[in-house]
């Protein structure tokens, strides 16, 4: 959806299908898009049982064969936010590997540790272990009742301005259209599982991407055979991916000293493989809802892959 929101001429999946290229527009599980399982009913707490660490162990993979085996044609990867974190780990462990052609990542959310945004902070601070028997529900809806309650609870601390909720999770984004956005509010955010926003809330917290951590030494030996969850070690990505990066320096999400720490991981890659973009006036919605995306990186994304054939 989030991909759809500006009109045909400026979105990025029919600019690629414009392009000639064939699209897939893949969905996280949890989402209005995505709520069916062979056994389980979202009403059940073990359909939520999961955080990003399936994303890319068991739905990336599964995309990647569905698309793989429909076209036989190894594959250009795009990913914003979320989407960038996923394809990186995912990428990292060696799972697409024969299925990859080359991979750009928008607004790359890796390391977290210097995320600006003051409701996030203080989310990240909040979502800890226990924020599950707080709310007894395995399902995080930003728009349900619990979320609610609780969004309001941070958007009472001090330095947290939730009026403009857009701004107050992603930064102070240049380009947006008042129109996009209120197609954005009332289509998004989607529910997660509050698993996910935990294992976020980690990644945030502990400065390191790594897999979700259970709180106790015991618990995570019981699922990893070792006391600390493992990492995810994105500088195994093979270093000869082609891969474009495009970061904004207002983005409170994907903080520039973050991108800064996810390029240092990545300072062994193949240098005519690697092309990054910085652009000073972007946040993170503008990579997929600013006006002006279409020529300030959608164009690039465009050349980019066209390189790639």
């Amino acid at each position: 959806m989030t991909w759809l929101l500006n009109s045909p001429q400026q979105n990025l999946p029919m600019i690629l299908a414009e392009n000639g290229f064939d699209v897939w527009l893949a969905n996280t599980r949890g989402t209005r898009f995505c709520r069916h399982h062979v056994s389980l009913q979202p009403s059940q707490s073990e359909f939520w049982d999961w955080s990003w660490d399936e994303l890319v162990s068991y739905d990336l993979p599964a995309v990647f064969d569905f698309v793989f085996n429909h076209t036989a044609q190894k594959i250009h990867y795009i990913g914003h936010s979320l989407g960038t974190l996923i394809g990186l780990a995912s990428f990292s462990e060696g799972h697409q590997e024969d299925q990859l052609k080359s991979a750009a990542f928008l607004s790359p959310v890796a390391y977290l540790t210097h995320m600006k945004t003051a409701l996030g902070v203080v989310a990240a601070r909040a979502f800890v272990g226990e924020i599950t028997t707080l709310f007894g529900v395995a399902e995080f809806n930003p728009k349900g009742q619990q979320a609610s309650i609780f969004l309001k609870a941070l958007c009472n601390y001090p330095g947290v301005d939730c009026y403009d909720l857009v701004t107050a999770i992603t930064g102070k984004n240049c380009c947006l259209n008042a129109s996009t956005v209120d197609l954005f509010l009332q289509n998004e955010p989607q529910s997660t599982a509050t698993k996910n926003m935990v294992h976020l809330a980690q990644t945030v917290r502990d400065g390191v991407i790594a897999k979700y951590n259970y709180g106790r030494p015991d618990y995570n030996l019981m699922h990893y055979g070792e006391a600390r969850p493992p990492i995810y070690n994105i500088s195994n990505i093979p270093k000869d991916l082609p891969i474009f990066i495009s970061y904004g320096g207002q983005d409170a999400l994907s903080d520039v000293e973050d991108v800064g720490q996810l390029l240092d991981n990545l300072k062994y890659h193949d240098v005519n493989k690697l092309s990054i973009q910085y652009i000073k006036d972007y946040a993170h919605a503008d990579f997929i809802m600013g006006v002006n995306a279409k020529d300030i990186v959608y164009n690039q994304v465009v050349s980019f892959f066209k390189n790639q054939q």
